[in-house]
């Protein structure tokens, strides 16, 4: 019943958040207030559900240390697509026609942070926590990613490729991210710099949301398998490559420093009790 509890008053909070959301689209300042609003509003709530039905200091978003996971976070989302997008520049698949919206960029960064928030909130926060108790780290990463995937298919041009590609790039990475900190801040900041980079400053679609106005004026062409089509450079290969890599090396940090919970029930009871403490 508790789970039941904090599920309920999350998923409450983000609905609300993307009505707000939505009801400020067309205004670049409203939609900066309303998706800052739903972004604290939703961690807020995360930390009084969890904290009064588990009775413990929800670390994964303690303040401590939250400015600098942040930065980090945001910094690889954004050098990431980075990546991509030079990849795609060079082939030719990706091309600027000149100044964008920086009032749709302002718009962006309140819609993307309210995103990155209720999104790594309900699926790593909840979702991915709540079955690595009884899976263990490898299986709930496999379970989370394929949800989350999945989830991009009622997106307007969603495709089967785009939601293989975000349950890999996203949603294993974000859940390894996790796994390797034990903090949402830093995967938090990363789907943030990473949703950002591609909208706000590059112009492109996001995950087959339709067309965005960022800080500049492109487009894309070329094979859906090196572009990733109408749903975005999500879905193109490169992403998929950038994201496994990530995936892996976030995986070996985990490792590294025993943050893996086991699937065996008495080796997870361990893991788990380690790391609580």
């Amino acid at each position: 019943m508790k789970l039941v509890w904090q599920i309920l008053a999350v998923v409450a909070v983000c609905a609300v958040g993307g009505q707000c959301a939505a009801a400020a689209e067309g205004n670049p300042w409203l939609s900066l207030i309303a998706g800052g609003l739903a972004a604290t509003a939703t961690v807020l709530v995360y930390r009084w559900a969890v904290g009064r039905t588990e009775r413990r200091p929800v670390t994964e978003l303690a303040r401590e240390g939250a400015p600098e996971a942040l930065t980090r976070g945001l910094a690889i989302g954004v050098v990431m697509f980075a990546a991509v997008i030079a990849n795609l520049y060079f082939l030719g698949d990706y091309q600027v026609h000149g100044y964008g919206s920086a009032a749709g960029a302002t718009a962006l960064v309140g819609f993307m942070a309210g995103a990155a928030v209720t999104e790594e909130v309900m699926f790593r926060g909840l979702l991915f926590r709540l079955v690595e108790r009884g899976l263990g780290t490898y299986l709930a990463l496999a379970l989370s990613s394929v949800v989350f995937g999945a989830a991009h298919l009622l997106n307007e041009d969603a495709t089967v490729l785009g939601a293989v590609a975000i349950a890999i790039e996203a949603g294993a990475m974000l859940a390894a991210a996790y796994a390797a900190t034990r903090s949402l801040w830093l995967p938090i900041g990363l789907h943030f710099g990473w949703n950002f980079a591609e909208s706000g400053i590059f112009g492109t679609a996001v995950s087959g949301n339709g067309e965005t106005h960022g800080l500049l004026d492109s487009s894309t062409s070329g094979p859906e398998l090196i572009t990733g089509g109408e749903f975005g450079p999500e879905a193109s290969v490169y992403s998929i490559v950038f994201g496994a890599l990530l995936t892996v090396v976030f995986l070996l940090l985990a490792r590294r420093r025993g943050h893996l919970v086991p699937r065996r029930r008495r080796e997870r009871a361990e893991a788990l009790a380690t790391l609580a403490r």
